[in-house]
């Protein structure tokens, strides 16, 4: 351990562990040709083709935000854009063959690149307990 970092504050280890794995996340998807926006879409088609508008309200985005993404997800050979068959209005979009191997790619990658954590379950219950209450202690909605 870094001299002296075993006397940070919890807040502090956990902002500095959050940067650091940020930022190789980061590089690591950036050699991929991929963002971290665009792997939660990629993640999100895992089931099948959605719509456009449905990609953005489930990944809590505005349109032109989840359009953005798609652009480049699209450049890239990730993903197609097709009128949907419900309402031709609609855009659906779908996970190409090269947008699945870089997506298993990308979840190989996490696995390699993070530290093993001995109690992974317990670790991931605390962050999304953080993440939830907002690191106030109280849930919000």
């Amino acid at each position: 351990m870094a001299e002296g970092m075993g006397d940070w504050p919890t807040g502090r280890l956990l902002s500095t562990a959050s940067r650091v794995v940020e930022h190789a996340w980061y590089d690591a998807l950036a050699a991929l040709n991929l963002t971290h926006a665009g792997l939660i879409v990629l993640h999100l088609l895992e089931a099948g083709p959605l719509p456009q508008v449905e990609l953005a309200r489930t990944a809590r985005v505005e349109a032109q935000t989840m359009s953005r993404t798609i652009d480049r997800l699209e450049r890239s050979g990730y993903v197609t854009r097709e009128p949907d068959a419900g309402d031709r209005r609609r855009r659906s979009v779908t996970r190409t063959a090269a947008g699945v191997r870089v997506f298993e790619q990308a979840r190989r990658i996490e696995s390699e690149l993070f530290p093993e954590v001995a109690d992974l379950d317990g670790f991931r219950t605390t962050l999304l307990s953080i993440i939830r209450t907002g690191g106030n202690g109280s849930a919000r909605p």
